[in-house]
């Protein structure tokens, strides 16, 4: 039994990764380095106001005086955090789903996540997230007819900010752990979602990611 299984796993390891591919798509991208400048860099790239820069620079003095876990049964080589870029975005920032780089758009499909909302499974609202940015939302337009708030956190933060100084790390702090305070500090993009109280959302939401 434990042979089969071995050999199962080798197999699945060994094999081609599908989804591994990239795409050529022109970036923007910060330097490497974490420190508060490019705290600030990453805050203005995303056009935030001041008092979300804060709450990210008060996210990063947290995470400095904290240590990295040591975990019981994982090893992994040490992580670099100054090496690390933390935002990078296509360079053409596409204002509704027609501007969105064909290249992109052809990428998603190619994982099974058509963003034209005509070829869409049905039943289903979509957030895709490129890197540091959300490209395309759908089904956005119609779920807001009905109160509910479905975007990206970056358009959230600058349309909604009552909302999100409400919530945002309301359920895991920033000073929770090593990596929630380096989240906090450095996320760039994300989903927001919002139903009013007795409202009942008619689409299945997701969020997909693609690094």
């Amino acid at each position: 039994m434990e042979n089969s299984e071995e050999k199962k796993i080798q197999e699945v390891v060994s094999k081609e990764y599908e989804l591994g591919f990239t795409i050529d798509v022109e970036e923007d991208r910060a330097p490497e380095g974490l420190n508060e400048e490019i705290i600030v860099f990453l805050s203005k790239k995303k056009g935030e106001p001041d008092w979300m820069t804060n709450m990210r620079l008060q996210a990063f003095h947290i995470w400095q005086k904290m240590e990295e876990p040591h975990w019981a049964h994982l090893k992994y080589d040490p992580i670099d955090y100054q090496s690390i870029s933390y935002y990078a975005a296509p360079k053409k920032k596409p204002k509704s789903l027609d501007e969105v780089d064909p290249e992109i758009l052809r990428a998603y499909e190619k994982l099974g996540i058509p963003l034209e909302e005509q070829k869409m499974l049905a039943g289903v609202a979509v957030d895709a997230v490129l890197d540091s940015v959300s490209i395309a939302t759908t089904f956005k337009e119609k779920l807001k007819e009905m109160g509910i708030i479905f975007c990206s956190i970056s358009e959230a933060i600058n349309d909604y900010p009552e909302l999100v100084q409400k919530y945002l790390f309301s359920v895991v702090p920033m000073s929770d752990n090593f990596f929630a305070a380096l989240n906090s500090a450095v996320f760039t993009d994300g989903t927001f979602v919002y139903v009013p109280k007795g409202v009942r959302c008619p689409l299945e939401l997701s969020t997909y990611f693609r690094i």
